[in-house]
């Protein structure tokens, strides 16, 4: 193996293991923290995080460059990721198990799939609707408890939100796939563009003052392991290695690794229903993301 796919997977396996652990602290922060002030905080530690990468890498100037070239696009995205994404995302933590809740974001790949025919005029293959007939079974298992007949919900809200989510994240994946600007770079700019909405808003709507050191902590963790570092392990990864696709199937390890943590940290039962519904999600995961290589090949 050379060099470089060695240092690829262990950037790729860092990232693996730091996003396994924020549903964890997603609820562990959810605890003590009203949503707005979990946004808040965790943007601002993002953006301080990823402004120190960009500058430790001399791509500074960068920043103001991209955002001349195109302020509109730049708010857009700010506005996306980290506003509208984590806002919505957050809440359905706040309302959800966490075991359902990182499960059915999972499915944003698939979501990607329906938003590919009117956004980008891609056709739904066979392949795809076998993908979609997969992942969404998978989630109403899970949302239901495997009650599938009666449909009884742990929260109806929840599940929206958690859908919802999939929807923001798949939008800024193809309002970002065609941006060929430093990946690192333009993920800090929507940061800095957002930390002070995201403050405003708490200002506003909660306090600024967080209610303990250890709810300031979680915020910050989650600022630098969801939203932050972990972004520029994962761009360095995938840059590095000399077959992508190698590197990027590390990501199905997190759903499950996620669930240990779930279970052993926050003492969640995990639900059969859950396991279930996540054996047909990742294979259906990994059938549109097969189609989508195919389509790229």
């Amino acid at each position: 193996m050379l060099e470089n796919d060695r240092r690829a997977l262990l950037f790729g396996l860092a990232a693996v293991l730091a996003w396994s652990t924020v549903a964890t602290a997603f609820k562990l922060a959810l605890r003590e923290l009203e949503v707005i002030q979990l946004l808040a905080y965790a943007s601002l530690c993002s953006a301080v995080a990823l402004l120190g990468i960009v500058l430790l890498r001399g791509q500074g100037h960068l920043l103001l460059v991209y955002l001349r070239q195109t302020p509109g696009y730049f708010c857009l995205m700010a506005l996306l990721n980290p506003l509208a994404y984590y806002l919505i995302l957050f809440r359905a933590y706040d309302l959800l198990p966490a075991q359902q809740a990182q499960t059915i974001n999972y499915t944003w790949a698939i979501m990607l799939a329906l938003l590919a025919i009117p956004l980008l005029g891609q056709r739904l293959s066979g392949r795809d609707l076998l993908a979609v007939l997969l992942g969404y079974c998978g989630v109403v298992i899970i949302a239901t408890e495997g009650r599938v007949l009666s449909m009884t919900f742990a929260s109806v809200e929840g599940v929206v939100y958690a859908l919802v989510s999939t929807v923001i994240w798949a939008l800024y994946w193809i309002a970002s796939a065609r941006n060929t600007r430093d990946p690192v770079v333009s993920l800090c700019l929507n940061f800095l563009l957002a930390a002070p909405l995201a403050l405003a808003g708490c200002a506003v709507f909660s306090s600024l003052w967080p209610p303990s050191g250890y709810a300031l902590a979680s915020a910050l963790y989650v600022g630098l392991f969801e939203m932050g570092i972990t972004f520029a392990l994962w761009s360095t990864a995938l840059r590095l290695a000399s077959n992508v696709s190698r590197v990027g199937n590390l990501i199905f390890l997190s759903p499950i690794l996620s669930l240990i943590f779930i279970a052993t940290i926050l003492g969640e039962t995990i639900h059969p229903a859950t396991l279930v519904g996540l054996a047909l999600i990742i294979p259906g995961v990994l059938l549109q993301q097969s189609q989508r290589s195919a389509q790229g090949d």
